[in-house]
């Protein structure tokens, strides 16, 4: 086992009188403090206590730092009575307590496994708090015992001296201190701050879970401010319309009664039928009848009626109706067929041809009584069409049938009127004329074959063979004579075959005539089961009724459906603002 030397240690750099002079200063008040403490302090050294050596004082009088040096020498615990008395006095320099915990603190330090960058800190923070220490290591118990951390951060920030408007750096008032030399005597603890040694000795792992804390705990303050931002947003944007809308729905708005009402539209198929006719609900032969009806009673002009018999403006302008739903009394035609839309609901069901309508009123009574009408109304709008169409088809059938019976009796007066100017009629003139020209024909024919008989024999009859051509003669006179008389006009007349002709001609328009007349006839009869066919009856299964219990407003139903939209606006807004705002950042 070796003992290690107890040699005094000399700074190998160069230092600058004031920092070596303030570093004797400060070594001798520590070495005065331990002597105080352990109770043992000389006058001289209470003397170098009370009274430190200052530049000042080693530039008047040099003998001064011996004096403190013999004053601290005699003050240490090696040469009390007591330590005299273990042994024999030795020869050499014995090294001060003082001296021997510090490298006792130096070595500790040491072992602690310190970076150079850690080192290099220290020195740095030691250098700004105006220390001189003779190593790293130094610096870095000097800075413990004065309770600073010389490896925080904030003690790094620091190292930033502030500048004055010169643009030097800041330093405090050092008194009478030589340039260069900063001041290191105690100062005066002004009220209200803390500026004393940190006691803070936790270890660095604690200290990073303390700067975790902090940080997280800021990450929630933040996180809580835009929670607190959002809701405040939320309440104003979203939940205060909703409030209000359901205040109103709850608490201000008027109830109103409804009356519902289904009814249809049948056509009559077969009417001639079976005992009911075939009255059929024929959904799809009249679904252009059930929206025609639709529309009618949608329209103003139903609403304008419907204020003339029952004073439908009347009704919602009564005061005890809430703003919103009341009209005005001096409201126009077209802010009440606005609030007559919103209060006349009428659907058709294609599929089933049934036409269903709800009428709102505020009161129950007159609700069932604006129902009763429209129904009339519709009534009449379906009578209307189905008449309509009966009325053209028969209006178009009672003509034809007319212009027929007019030109069958036109005709027939011109058979008449050509019969009675020829007096005979001309077509038994040409049957008789035709009749006997066949005879005399036959009978030529007959001469003629006897001629021929005659004038084959060898010595014909002169007699008989001249009469035979005389017969022959006189009957081709007579053919001649009856075929002129038919096809020949006579004494200013026409002939027999245009008389006949004409004859025929104006039986034949009459025939024609009775053609059309009877085809007018069947024509009319089917015109008129088609009419018959073609009516349209409304029938109303569902009559309406009073109703004992308000329908409307739907509080719940219309305050979520406020909610939903004012909530749908706001997360469309915000979107497009972040979008914007975000744009606008890049």
């Amino acid at each position: 086992m070796t003992t290690k030397p107890k040699a005094r240690k000399f700074r190998i750099h160069r230092t600058a009188p004031g920092a070596a002079a303030g570093a004797e200063q400060r070594a001798q008040a520590r070495v005065a403090e331990d002597h105080a403490r352990h109770g043992k302090a000389s006058p001289a050294a209470a003397k170098a206590l009370r009274d430190p050596v200052t530049p000042e004082k080693l530039l008047r009088d040099p003998q001064a730092a011996p004096a403190a040096d013999d004053n601290a020498s005699a003050a240490s615990p090696t040469n009390s009575p007591a330590n005299s008395q273990s042994g024999p006095a030795r020869s050499g320099e014995v090294a001060s307590a003082r001296e021997t915990r510090t490298e006792t603190d130096i070595d500790a330090i040491r072992k602690e496994g310190l970076t150079g960058r850690q080192l290099r800190m220290a020195r740095r923070v030691a250098q700004k708090h105006g220390l001189a220490p003779i190593s790293d290591f130094d610096a870095v118990r000097q800075l413990r015992l004065r309770g600073i951390d010389p490896f925080q951060r904030s003690t790094m920030l620091e190292l930033v001296v502030p500048k004055d408007a010169g643009g030097r750096a800041a330093i405090a008032d050092t008194g009478n201190l030589p340039a260069g030399a900063t001041s290191n005597l105690p100062q005066t603890v002004q009220p209200g701050k803390t500026n004393l040694p940190s006691t803070d000795t936790t270890s660095p792992a604690d200290r990073r879970a303390s700067e975790i804390m902090a940080i997280q705990r800021d990450i929630m303050r933040r996180r809580r401010k835009r929670l607190i931002l959002l809701f405040t947003r939320l309440a104003a944007f979203v939940f205060l319309p909703t409030l209000l809308a359901g205040w109103y729905y709850f608490a201000v708005a008027t109830p109103m009664y409804s009356t519902k009402t289904e009814f249809l539209i049948l056509q009559a198929d077969g009417a001639g039928g079976g005992g009911m006719g075939g009255f059929l609900p024929t959904q799809y032969a009249t679904s252009q009848d059930s929206i025609a009806v639709q529309s009618y009673l949608q329209s103003k002009d139903a609403m304008q009626r419907l204020d003339d018999e029952m004073g439908y403006k009347a009704h919602f302008s009564q005061d005890w109706i809430d703003p919103i739903q009341r009209l005005s009394p001096d409201a126009t035609n077209e802010d009440a067929y606005k609030l007559y839309k919103e209060n006349i609901k009428i659907g058709y069901d294609p599929t089933e041809g049934v036409v269903r309508m709800e009428v709102i009123a505020a009161d129950p009574q007159i609700a069932t009584d604006f129902s009763s009408h429209l129904i009339t109304y519709a009534e009449e709008r379906v009578d209307e069409l189905s008449r309509q169409k009966r009325e053209d088809a028969m209006r178009s059938a009672s003509e034809s049938l007319e212009k027929a019976k007019t030109e069958r009796r036109e005709a027939q007066e011109a058979l008449v009127r050509l019969q009675e100017t020829q007096g005979v009629d001309p077509t038994e003139q040409l049957a008789v004329l035709r009749q006997q020209i066949g005879q005399y024909e036959m009978q030529l024919q007959e001469k003629q074959l006897q001629l021929q008989a005659l004038l084959d024999n060898a010595r014909p009859n002169q007699a008989k063979v001249d009469g035979a051509s005389g017969d022959i003669r006189r009957l081709e006179n007579l053919l001649t004579r009856l075929t002129a008389e038919m096809s020949e006009a006579q004494s200013g007349t026409d002939s027999l075959a245009a008389r006949a002709a004409r004859i025929e001609m104006a039986k034949a328009d009459l025939a024609t005539a009775d053609l059309f007349l009877q085809s007018a006839l069947q024509n009319e009869k089917q015109t008129a089961l088609e009419a018959n066919r073609q009516v349209r009856y409304l029938t109303v299964p569902v009559r309406p009724i009073a109703a004992d219990a308000p329908a409307y407003p739907r509080a719940f139903e219309n305050t979520l459906l406020a909610f939903l939209i004012f909530a749908g606006i706001y997360l469309m807004v915000s979107l497009t603002s972040s979008i914007l705002r975000e744009q606008v950042s890049s």
